[in-house]
């Protein structure tokens, strides 16, 4: 592994942490992060977010030590909103900026001057922030909740590059972010001074990396290079590996092969010896002797191979150790018994109307803020996060009609849990006739075991929260008919993206999914893409 020469900006030495339920997030990581831009890559439940969360001073380590440079910005992968607040305050500009408007307005109030210190020009620097985020300058007197949930992370991001923080940390920017948003964001990274360091699944970012750190197993390693050139030395390295590890098994067959050899060469040459005296072939001396240089001779043909067959043991073991054991989902989705000629929904533009029927994979694309997820929830007026979600006006012909009411919904924001309840409760309420044993049974295929069920939901990663929200809508019961699905791949590793993929590929009910992600799009093995522009016009994308 190419290690790179850095300045240390952020030092690990053995740092531990442990959720209340004594559950071990992190164990005895050491390392560093140094200047430039860092991509932390890792499995999802790999402690990737909590890391970050313990350097930004959100979480306080159980055991062992951090120390930073400077002061640290963060940006975590579900933005607590305020949508009545305005985007002002998002960035990070609004007491200045109040102040400095007051001021030119003739209020001269001291408390006015000090809230300015030397920031005069604030509000012309919070301007051209929003517009190196490709955001409108007028969106500066906006409220939040009058933003997309990409446009907010963009405005956040831009008003972390204001503060100049010497250390950022950003954990998975580009979730919620279109094609042009993920963009704009690359260009804001390029330019990126200080320490950055990224947790994201986005391939196309982590390229824009100087170095890339994993986070495997509680260990902590660091690549000179971003993630391509890591994700190739990884596979040399994984397939080196499995190489010896096969290597090492055969040399292990070959000792323990000869060792049986051995013992029954052994066993032969003794009955020989006992019958020899038995049958007093040789004088009794003569006989005794060569007994005992008989167990002498076996004794030292033993130690040598039983030394060569536990060296060639420990061989093996240490290959195997090289040689990566990756769980990954296991989804079994139950069966909804959709017929293809039953009529699920229905979507149209006033000009013409899409049927969805049967178990078909329809994919609706279109730059954030045209409506899209306002769109879909028109399926599902009543789902539990329907307060929460950004709303926006759609155009007056936009229809949306379900045919069954049996439909499942996760939202791009994840926000359809109870924090409050354990992981159990919260799939138990979808599924309420299954026993709790059989539901644990099933989660466990979700790779949520052990004391991590009854954790709180509020207390889990990003990529724990989905899986989460991924049981509670595919073990429904009774199955949906319809999977609607608002960027699904946000919060899950490349691995997990696959299992995933199977998965719909395999369920016989209808499946609606809003995404960016034209990779996952295009494992779907879709029968129709509309694409939704800022017109209110629907076309189909062939």
């Amino acid at each position: 592994m190419s290690t790179p020469t850095i300045t240390s900006s952020v030092v690990l030495d053995r740092l531990t942490f442990a959720w209340p339920d004594g559950s071990v997030a992190l164990d005895a990581v050491s390392g560093a992060f140094g200047t430039g831009r860092t991509g932390l890559v890792g499995r999802n439940g790999s402690g990737k977010s909590t890391l970050l969360r313990l350097i930004a001073g959100r979480l306080t380590p159980t055991s062992g030590s951090l120390s930073t440079t400077g002061d640290v910005a963060y940006l975590p992968q579900q933005l607590t909103l305020d949508t009545d607040a305005r985007v002002a305050v998002l960035l990070g500009v609004a007491d200045a900026l109040d102040a400095v408007r007051a001021i030119a307005a003739g209020d001269v109030d001291p408390v006015h001057f000090d809230a300015v210190g030397d920031d005069w020009d604030v509000e012309a620097r919070a301007q051209v922030a929003l517009a190196d985020a490709g955001l409108d300058p007028s969106f500066l007197d906006r409220t939040v909740g009058e933003l997309s949930g990409g446009e907010a992370v963009l405005v956040a991001v831009a008003g972390i590059r204001l503060r100049r923080a010497p250390i950022t940390l950003l954990d998975e920017p580009t979730n919620n972010l279109d094609r042009d948003a993920r963009a704009r964001l690359g260009e804001m990274v390029r330019g990126w001074r200080g320490t950055l360091i990224v947790v994201s699944h986005d391939v196309s970012l982590l390229e824009l990396m100087d170095d890339t750190a994993e986070l495997y197993g509680s260990t902590l390693s660091v690549f000179g290079g971003p993630y391509s050139e890591w994700r190739a030395w990884l596979d040399a390295e994984q397939d080196a590996a499995r190489q010896a590890e096969r290597d090492a098994k055969q040399a292990f067959k070959k000792e323990k092969r000869q060792r049986i050899e051995a013992e029954a060469k052994l066993a032969t040459r003794a009955r020989m010896a006992n019958k020899a005296e038995v049958e007093k072939r040789v004088p009794k001396i003569v006989a005794h002797g060569r007994k005992m240089a008989a167990e002498v001779s076996a004794g030292r043909l033993r130690t040598e191979v039983a030394g060569k067959e536990s060296a060639a043991r420990e061989a093996l073991d240490a290959a195997g150790h090289r040689v990566r054991d990756d769980a990954s989902m296991k989804i079994d989705l139950p069966d909804p018994d959709v017929s293809t000629a039953r009529r699920i929904a229905t979507i149209g533009d006033g000009s013409h109307a899409w049927v969805i029927q049967g178990p078909e994979r329809v994919a609706l694309i279109g730059r954030n803020g045209v409506g899209k997820t306002t769109l879909l929830r028109r399926l599902v007026p009543e789902g539990p996060d329907a307060a929460d979600a950004p709303v926006f006006d759609l155009h007056p012909e936009l229809t949306a009609q379900a045919h069954t009411d049996r439909i499942g919904y996760l939202s791009q924001r994840v926000d359809g849990l109870d924090d409050a309840a354990s992981v159990v409760e919260n799939v138990a309420k979808a599924a309420p006739h299954v026993p709790e044993k059989e539901l644990r049974n099933r989660l466990a295929r979700f790779l949520i075991r052990g004391a991590a069920m009854d954790r709180p939901v509020g207390a889990l990663s990003g990529g724990e929260r989905f899986r989460v929200a991924l049981a509670t809508l595919l073990l429904a019961d009774p199955a949906p008919h319809l999977v609607i699905l608002d960027e699904p791949t946000n919060n899950l590793d490349l691995d997990t993206v696959g299992q995933l993929v199977e998965a719909l590929r395999a369920y016989r009910g209808a499946v609606l999914v809003v995404s960016h992600d034209d990779a996952f799009l295009g494992q779907l093995g879709l029968d129709l893409t509309l694409e939704l522009d800022a017109e209110g016009q629907l076309a189909e994308i062939g």
